[in-house]
């Protein structure tokens, strides 16, 4: 589904990335783990078009090249195709979670009613509808992360980017936020690609990718 080929990036003297290749599977769970420093946040944002890699790099979504987007065409194409959540749920705090979840459809074009419907189904399926017209404040940590990925879904895009999404959460969340990955998954066919710290992530996902110093050292597909 995804395809990155000659994926290399410097910012300054220091080369972040070195001649990354790597294929990325539809409705499978993929992590990329590695130590501090080995490059797998800037992968991960040049997979989701948030930063470009040098010249001769590419990636394609389903055979369409993306780098060579202009950045409205890229935009658009980012909000159809792409979601987020990050390590910090980043819900804007004067919406409630329903606005929250909407807000990409709202983006994209959707009118309100139709944007809302989407939001709830969702959260309904993520078991937060009780809490749809809450504020982010008045919400557990847990509970605002599955938010985030209610909201990456509400486009229905082909694959949700990850970084670090379990990182700010106990272990009791951290656990609900993993099964909900492979829960959506299984019930959704939804494809993920999760930068992660956590082995006990990487350990129940269909692929593991190991980098260190830039580079991809191992891919383990189960």
């Amino acid at each position: 589904m995804i395809e990155a080929r000659g994926i290399s990036k410097r910012f300054g003297d220091l080369q972040v990335l070195s001649h990354i290749d790597l294929d990325i599977r539809q409705g499978v769970v993929t992590t990329i783990v590695g130590p501090s420093g080995a490059g797998k946040t800037t992968l991960l944002q040049i997979l989701g078009s948030l930063s470009a890699p040098e010249p001769g790099g590419s990636v394609r979504y389903d055979g369409t090249e993306i780098t060579a987007m202009n950045d409205r065409t890229l935009s658009r194409f980012r909000n159809a195709n792409i979601g987020f959540v990050f390590q910090s749920h980043q819900l804007l705090p004067e919406f409630t979670l329903a606005e929250n979840v909407a807000m990409p459809a709202l983006i994209g074009g959707a009118d309100r009613r139709s944007a809302m419907n989407r939001a709830m189904k969702l959260l309904d399926k993520l078991g937060l509808s009780p809490r749809a017209a809450h504020r982010p404040a008045e919400l557990s940590g847990g509970e605002c992360q599955r938010a985030a990925v209610a909201r990456a879904l509400v486009n229905s895009p082909k694959v949700v980017l990850a970084d670090e999404p379990s990182g700010s959460l106990d272990s009791h969340n951290r656990s609900e936020l993993h099964r909900l990955f492979f829960d959506l998954r299984d019930t959704m066919g939804a494809t993920f690609v999760i930068v992660t710290h956590d082995e006990s992530l990487a350990a129940d996902s269909d692929c593991v990718v190991r980098m260190a110093d830039g580079r991809i050292k191992e891919i383990t597909v189960k």
